[in-house]
């Protein structure tokens, strides 16, 4: 069963389906051309998330990224916003005070930055099953959310095909 966020977003696509949460690094990666390795990974699991409607992300996430692109990649701002819009598609998640509550719990019980924290947070009151994210360590479980390396892994390993 589907259930919104204070944003009116959808938690899950389907019964039983994945639903993944990207990271900043993950999404930057599908546009850093210096490393086409990379590139071509975190864009198959974009593509992936976008063919299952599985993808999901935060207020924090898209702000990380709109700042990093502009700034580090000297994308044009215009091209930055319709990234931007793109990924309102996936009903961002709205850090709110119980968020950050529960960022508090998760950065005192796994000793993650609270950056980190507030992503696994984010994530779980989503609905993600997981978290996409090369900064954290692989097929770790917290607070019921798997971490999933994109470097590591292929959306294929997750039941998700392009």
């Amino acid at each position: 069963m589907a259930s919104a966020n204070a944003g009116g977003g959808v938690t899950s696509n389907s019964v039983g389906s994945p639903v993944v949460f990207v990271d900043t690094h993950t999404l930057l990666a599908a546009d850093d051309a210096f490393d086409a390795v990379r590139q071509n990974q975190a864009r198959a699991w974009l593509l992936a998330l976008w063919l299952r409607r599985a993808g999901r992300v935060s207020t924090q996430v898209l702000n990380d990224y709109y700042i990093t692109v502009t700034r580090n990649f000297a994308m044009p701002a215009g091209d930055a916003r319709a990234k931007l819009r793109r990924f309102q598609l996936w009903k961002p998640w709205q850090v709110d005070h119980q968020t950050v509550e529960t960022a508090w719990g998760v950065e005192a019980r796994f000793g993650l930055r609270y950056g980190d924290a507030l992503m696994v947070a984010c994530a779980a009151q989503s609905g993600a099953t997981h978290v996409l994210t090369p900064n954290l360590t692989h097929q770790q479980s917290i607070d019921g959310v798997t971490i999933l390396n994109p470097f590591l892994t292929a959306p294929t390993q997750l039941g998700l095909s392009e």
